[in-house]
């Protein structure tokens, strides 16, 4: 689309210390943790775009274990150190975060805001993931039962005959909560990019997980979403560097035409994802790259990404 931006840069408040370097390596942009008034004023001070990843449905599950989604057992859901996904049935929590949302917009102007893990509980940067099916909790029942008009008491009665109205539920919910937090941004920035991070997977992976668990659905997030990010962190999945080109060349089977998809690699996997996503046939629309410290504090690492990044604009 012509009239989204194609920005390019690190992700990572780590990376602010490197700012200034940054227009240099043909960086013009950077994305950093919800509303950090320095990286507002380094990014202001080197001439790129400030972009916020805000976080969405993640929580402390220690200290709040009443946000723990409820699994078919009717037990809270197994997770480790880095599960993410809350019950959306804490009022507490979505005005929370709904606060700080608010409270950022009006304080600040960012080029863009990335929501980070509008989605289902569980977690996707490993090769064997946890899918469990959530949330079970009597509210996120009752709210299932009263939106679809459907008589189901149990996780077992849901799932063994309502599963594809299940599914359906938990992604147009996710969607209206999407819908609603553009509109807040929107409101208040209109000049705003509003972009999503996105679980990496293609929708009959691991048996539609995508939808099932993670209930992101392009299609019904694709009114409130300007550009999709799925994550591309190949060491942490399990996969190999072609990973990048295969997810961007597939993405126009299920991605909304219109939708550009741009990409955020691992400095883990640095330079070979950065390379095989240069030479997809279907370009990123701009690039993130995930703990993007490691690449500019190492000048010798910054030229390769500068030289790649010529290539890549070039192609695009």
């Amino acid at each position: 689309m012509a009239d989204i931006p194609k920005l390019y840069g690190p992700y990572g408040s780590a990376a602010i210390a490197y700012a200034e370097q940054f227009p240099a390596y043909g960086v013009n942009a950077a994305w950093f943790h919800m509303f950090d008034e320095s990286a507002f004023d380094a990014c202001a001070q080197a001439g790129i775009a400030a972009c916020v990843e805000f976080k969405i449905f993640r929580a402390d599950f220690a200290q709040h274990p009443d946000l723990i989604p409820i699994g078919v057992d009717g037990q809270p859901i197994r997770y480790g150190r880095l599960v993410q996904g809350v019950c959306l049935s804490k009022q507490w929590f979505l005005d929370y975060t709904e606060e700080n949302l608010l409270a950022g917009v009006r304080a600040y102007q960012p080029a863009g805001i990335w929501l980070d893990y509008l989605a289902g509980a569980g977690w996707f940067e490993e090769p064997e993931p946890d899918l469990q099916e959530h949330c079970f909790c009597p509210g996120c029942i009752a709210d299932f039962c009263d939106t679809t008009g459907i008589d189901a008491a149990t996780p077992a009665e849901i799932l063994d005959r309502h599963q594809a109205a299940w599914t359906r539920h938990k992604c147009e919910r996710i969607a209206r909560f999407g819908a609603h937090y553009a509109q807040i941004i929107r409101s208040h920035l209109p000049g705003c990019l509003i972009g999503a991070y996105m679980c990496p997977w293609t929708p009959d992976e691991f048996g539609g997980a995508l939808t099932r668990i993670f209930a992101q659905d392009y299609a019904l997030l694709a009114p409130s979403i300007d550009i999709f990010t799925p994550l591309i962190y190949v060491t942490k999945s399990g996969r190999s560097p072609a990973w990048a080109r295969a997810v961007l060349e597939a993405a126009p089977n299920f991605v909304p035409a219109g939708h550009p998809v741009q990409l955020i690699l691992d400095a883990l996997d640095f330079p070979a994802s950065l390379h095989e996503t240069v030479a997809s046939v279907i370009p990123s629309h701009g690039l993130q790259m995930f703990s993007g410290a490691e690449i500019f504090r190492d000048p010798a690492k910054a030229a390769i990404f500068a030289a790649t990044l010529e290539k890549m604009q070039r192609n695009s």
